[in-house]
This record gives C-alpha cells, sequence and structure tokens, in this order.
C-alpha cells in the first residue's frame, strides 16, 4: 500500500532509539538516570485535581462541549491581567487547544498556503517545523546561537526572506536553549514583523520558569504585540498537567477566528472537566508555581555546577526545565554521544541535532530529577571518561 508523501516530511523519531537503548540497559540491570523527555515529576495542585473530579462526576459534563465555556474564557482574560499585567484581552482573543502542540499545527494552517514561507527558530521545539510543514509552508530557519545569547536576531534575517515570510515563530524561554527574552529583543520582533507583515506566534510554555532575574512575562504586554500576533499561553509545566493538554490561543482577534474557525471542522471542543480544571488553575492560588520555580532553579544549580566540575563548559540555563550544554572536545556527532553516553554513564539525554542544524554539537538535559540525583548523573558522567 502506498502512504501520503507527507509521512516523508519527518525523519525517524530519536526518542525511539534512546527509549530501545534504555530497555536494553535495565534489562541488564543497570541503573539509568532519563533527563531526555520534559514531563515535571512534580504533582499538579490539589484544588486543580479536585475541580476535574468534582466536574466529571456530572453525566452532564460528559456530552460534547462543543465551545470554551464563558467562564474559562473570561478566566484566561483576568489571568492576563493579574499574572501578566496585560489589560485589553477580550473572551474574542482567546480560544483553548489541546496543547500547543495541537494549536500550533491549526495556527500555522490558518495562516499559510502551500509554499509559503515562515521562520522557525534554530534549534526549536521541533513541533514549530512540523506544523509548518504539515500546512505545506516552507521553514526558513533563522539559528539562536551562543554569539546572541541564544537569542532571536531579526537582523541576520535577509530582507528577500522576511518580505516572502507570512509567520515568524518565537518561543522564550525557549527549549531547548534555555535563553530568555529581553525586552529589548521583543521591541525588535515587533517592529521587524510590522516593517515586513508578519504575524508572530509566540510560545510561552515557560514562563514560569526563569532563573537569575525578575519573573517571567508575556509577548502581548509589549507595545505593539497585539498587532502582529498571538501567543500559546500553556498550563502544562506550571501546573504540572501536561497530560491533560490545557493550552490557549490568545491575541489578535482576527487570527483566533481564523484558528477557530479551522479547528471546528475536526474537534468538538476540549472536555468540560478539563474546562473546570482550567478554570480552577487560573483563579486560584498560584503560590506553588513560585516555590516549585525555586525548586527548579536548584535543579538547574546542581546540574549545571556538577557538569562544570567534571570538566564541561557551563551550560546555558537562564528559564525553562532544560539545560541546553556543549558537548565537551568539540564533538560534533550528539546522537552518537547521547548513545555512548548512555552506554557508558546511563544517562539519556537528547542529542541537538533533534531540535536543527544549529543544535549539533550539544545535547539536552531535562530537569526532572532532584538535586542530589542530578549531581549523581554528574558524578557518573565524569567516572564514564567521555
Amino acid at each position: 500500500m502506498q502512504f501520503s508523501k507527507r509521512l516523508d516530511l519527518f525523519g525517524d523519531e530519536v526518542f525511539a532509539a534512546l527509549n530501545a537503548k534504555r530497555r536494553e540497559l535495565e534489562a541488564q540491570g543497570r541503573e539509568v538516570f532519563d533527563l531526555s523527555v520534559g514531563t515535571p515529576d512534580f504533582e499538579p495542585p490539589r484544588h486543580v485535581v479536585e475541580a476535574l473530579r468534582k466536574s466529571a462526576e456530572d453525566p452532564a459534563n460528559w456530552k460534547y462541549a462543543l465551545h470554551d465555556k464563558d467562564e474559562l474564557l473570561q478566566a484566561v482574560c483576568d489571568y492576563y491581567c493579574t499574572r501578566f499585567g496585560v489589560e485589553g484581552i477580550t473572551p474574542s482573543m482567546v480560544m483553548s487547544c489541546r496543547g500547543t502542540q495541537e494549536g500550533m499545527g491549526h495556527v500555522c494552517a490558518a495562516l499559510a498556503d502551500p509554499g509559503d514561507v515562515a521562520l522557525i527558530p534554530d534549534p526549536c521545539y521541533p513541533v514549530f517545523a512540523t506544523g509548518t510543514l504539515l500546512a505545506g509552508a516552507k521553514p526558513w530557519y533563522y539559528p539562536l546561537t551562543a554569539e546572541h545569547d541564544f537569542l532571536p536576531w531579526v537582523e541576520g534575517i535577509p530582507d528577500d526572506v522576511a518580505d516572502a515570510a507570512r509567520y515568524m515563530v518565537v518561543s522564550l524561554p525557549a527549549n531547548p536553549v534555555g535563553s530568555v527574552g529581553t525586552p529589548e529583543v521583543y521591541e525588535q520582533i515587533i517592529a521587524f514583523a510590522k516593517a515586513h507583515d508578519i504575524v508572530v506566534i509566540h510560545d510561552n510554555a515557560y514562563s514560569d520558569i526563569v532563573f537569575d532575574g525578575p519573573a517571567g512575562g508575556s509577548f502581548l504586554d509589549y507595545p505593539g504585540a497585539l498587532d502582529v500576533g498571538v501567543e500559546f499561553l500553556s498550563l502544562s509545566k506550571s501546573f504540572n498537567v501536561t497530560g491533560a493538554r490545557l493550552s490557549f490561543l490568545v491575541g489578535r482577534e482576527d487570527i483566533v477566528a481564523a484558528t477557530r474557525k479551522l479547528r471546528s471542522q475536526v474537534d468538538f471542543g476540549m472536555f468540560l472537566p478539563e474546562q473546570d480544571a482550567a478554570i480552577a488553575a487560573l483563579t486560584g492560588p498560584r503560590d506553588s508555581v513560585e516555590r516549585q520555580r525555586l525548586l527548579y532553579q536548584e535543579r538547574r544549580d546542581a546540574l549545571c555546577d556538577g557538569l562544570e566540575a567534571v570538566g564541561w563548559e557551563r551550560p546555558n540555563a537562564h528559564g525553562s526545565m532544560f539545560v541546553w550544554a556543549r558537548i565537551p572536545h568539540g564533538r560534533m556527532d550528539s546522537q552518537a554521544f547521547a548513545l555512548e553516553l548512555m552506554e557508558k554513564a546511563g544517562v539519556i539525554v537528547t542529542p541537538g541535532a533533534s531540535f536543527g542544524p544549529s543544535g549539533e554539537g550539544y545535547v539536552r538535559f531535562a530537569l526532572v530529577m532532584p538535586p542530589e540525583r542530578l549531581r549523581e548523573a554528574c558524578r557518573r558522567i565524569g567516572e564514564s571518561g567521555i
């Protein structure tokens, strides 16, 4: 049987190879430290769990949702005001989506036609490129490099490319590189988008995991942002609800409306108990979010100190739940290195090349273990001699 050529757009899943090697080591009785996948190991707040449980007990909530509850949309608007200081967000500027991964596919398809150009960060969370490819658009990768602190540098994008682009994906704090946006960078991006008539799609998944400075904010807080773009607000990492897929597209009304129209053709809306869980997260106490940020910072420090102690260059890690580390000795074979590291040290990381060409020469660590376990992983790396 012949399948769609669309499947040829995607390479082999790197996690499959890592998982196969992990199973092999575990079968040998080896201890492994899986720092490859960014699934939080913290528990969701009890008030969020209770809201889901209570809502699920109502038989009426097991029907098709068909739309976002008014209370949910207002909760997002209020959250933007109280959490980010962004005023003027109205319910018509908000829609739910089942995780940023799903939402990215819909917004890209709503904005681009086959053959259009899209600006994608490199390295990046792979779904940014995937959503673009599924829309039939052509990614043009703008590099995130150490020279520019792993931040977008719009001056490096040629004018003819910018003029052809329909949208630009920006993700700060950034997975996998750990960089955090600055006012200057956001102002440059907004001016660039206006000059070239580009829509900005900002992924704000890690606004509550920012280290060494002011609390994370929102792209929509900057003057002119609502003229040019939208933002994904994800509750996954802040409230440890990754499996529930609680995310929202927020921003310019016509972009949200177009994305909502497309999504309505393939989805019957967010499960009502999940909507109630999201309302509880958005309107409830946020003290656990701050405690968790400090715990992530302890883990960041333990891992970065530990890697530096065994001879690695100190990694870039200013935000997100990831650490972006240059492979020692100038090696540029990140997949081979990751497999060797797993074999010799029992530590599983993600090869940098799986996030784009500019990721080669790096690996990504996820901060999904307590500090003492991370220090032990670093000790094993040092003893391995790799």
